[in-house]
């Protein structure tokens, strides 16, 4: 009985040492490395949560493409849209174009002395006055006539018939305008019709 009671106490004081030597020691170290586990699962935590990250971003990259087609789209059909208003009467124009043809040359088959006869002055003058309200007309609608004679053939207005032998211009210069060339807005309706200058062989 007596020989316990020192060995218990030799015990405790081996505990008391221990545990002082343990003091301020990690508790993984203590474990012997048993929360591994636990880090392991912060780690596949942060990996989950970066994969998240990235396909948010993604997602977002997505929607911003998605916008940016959209608003293409979009302009697209508003461009479409004005340009099937402003261009709608194209056809109707082009052959409204002959008609005036018609009429300015009626109006220079007439002779000049029927032109100065009294009783032929009211007819002459209503062909002119229609012939100014027809091109009015086609101002309101954007019609224009190319301009043509005295300059530099423009192969995107001026379509050329003939070659002109003179001197007297450069070559390459419109001298004679056979049939008037038109655009409508921005866009060429008809050519004109031209005479350019070339040297005299």
């Amino acid at each position: 009985m007596s020989d316990s009671k020192p060995q218990d106490n030799k015990s405790a004081k081996l505990d008391d040492a221990a545990a002082a030597e343990l003091e301020g020691v990690p508790e993984t170290l203590k474990n012997g490395g048993q929360d591994n586990g636990d880090a392991s699962q912060d780690l596949s935590q942060e990996e989950r949560i970066a994969e998240l990250e990235n396909e948010l971003a993604e997602a977002k990259q997505q929607v911003l493409y998605a916008q940016a087609e959209t608003q293409n789209v979009r302009r697209r059909l508003e461009k479409d849209a004005q340009d099937a208003r402003a261009y709608a009467a194209t056809g109707f124009a082009r052959d409204m174009l002959s008609v005036s043809d018609n009429l300015q040359r009626a109006l220079a088959a007439i002779p000049t002395e029927i032109k100065n006869e009294e009783k032929w002055k009211g007819l002459i003058s209503g062909i002119e006055a229609t012939g100014r309200e027809l091109i009015t007309v086609f101002e309101k609608n954007g019609i224009k006539r190319v301009p043509a004679m005295g300059l530099p053939l423009d192969p995107n207005h001026h379509q050329a018939m003939i070659e002109v032998p003179t001197d007297a211009e450069e070559p390459g210069t419109i001298v004679q305008e056979m049939q008037a060339g038109y655009i409508i807005k921005d866009r060429l309706l008809r050519p004109a019709m031209v005479g350019v200058a070339k040297k005299p062989d």
